[in-house]
């Protein structure tokens, strides 16, 4: 901890986040929130910055575990008090989920998400197989240059058909390119771990498709639900992250030398 006097502050006050209301009650700015957070850091970076906090505190953003673990010691207060603000905002939805069942109402309602996909799409999972289904993804990405599109594979591809995807999203985009002011590509692969599950999903700006177990048999791929606006966005920060704490695979020869589990 650093030598900054902290006083108590309050759960609620006039709609400002208790995050805010952390950092002001020190007081101290954005920025001298992070330098602090940099010296306590053993490498010397904490990886926050001020637009970071910002956005945590007025809730445009989610905090990860790891972050919430980090202002919860800094400012000596419960991740659950710090974070209220962003919690609370999935509880008080008013959107209604939709259960989808069936393999062609699950795969027709992923591809609506990818073709109504204008500012984000993210897709995770390493089990793709479906042509049709990937090839809209290659096409929508193709005409929205602007579209930025995240791609997670929870260990590396199960077929062949979704790394020759993953090599024409190459051909389509440059994962270096900045020419509109951000990166537009991002895959990066967690390698297999026993602590982190694999997921799946696929989102947008406004829309979600989340598979669960199938509701018609043990062996189907064919059954999910459907999210609105509200969740959808917390998916994105989810798969942000995902990304973050992942190994780059953005070279040809990084997603050539993926192994196949199934040839």
């Amino acid at each position: 901890m650093t030598g900054r006097t902290r006083h108590r502050s309050p759960t609620v006050a006039h709609g400002v986040s208790p995050l805010r209301q952390a950092r002001r009650a020190i007081p101290a700015t954005l920025e001298q929130v992070c330098e602090d957070l940099d010296k306590q850091s053993r490498d010397g970076s904490s990886g926050i910055t001020p637009s970071m906090l910002s956005g945590w505190e007025l809730g445009k953003h989610i905090t990860s575990i790891r972050y919430r673990r980090v202002l919860a010691e800094y400012y000596s207060q419960p991740p659950e008090v710090l974070f209220a603000h962003q919690d609370q905002q999935l509880t008080a939805a008013t959107e209604t989920p939709r259960l989808l069942v069936g393999h062609h109402d699950l795969r027709d309602a992923m591809t609506e998400v990818v073709r109504n996909a204008h500012r984000y799409l993210a897709v995770l999972g390493s089990r793709s197989r479906d042509t049709a289904y990937l090839e809209t993804i290659e096409t929508v990405l193709a005409q929205r240059p602007e579209l930025v599109h995240y791609r997670v594979l929870f260990g590396p591809p199960h077929h062949q058909v979704l790394k020759d995807h993953l090599l024409r999203l190459l051909e389509i985009r440059d994962p270096q390119d900045r020419s509109l002011g951000v990166k537009t590509l991002h895959i990066s692969i967690i390698d297999d771990h026993p602590r982190t599950p694999e997921r799946f999903f696929c989102v947008s700006e406004s829309v979600a498709v989340v598979p669960v177990a199938s509701l018609t048999s043990a062996e189907a791929f064919d059954s999910g639900v459907l999210f609105e606006a509200g969740v959808a966005e917390r998916l994105i920060d989810h798969a942000r992250q995902c990304y973050a704490a992942g190994r780059k695979v953005e070279t040809n020869q990084a997603l050539r030398e993926l192994p196949t589990v199934r040839s």
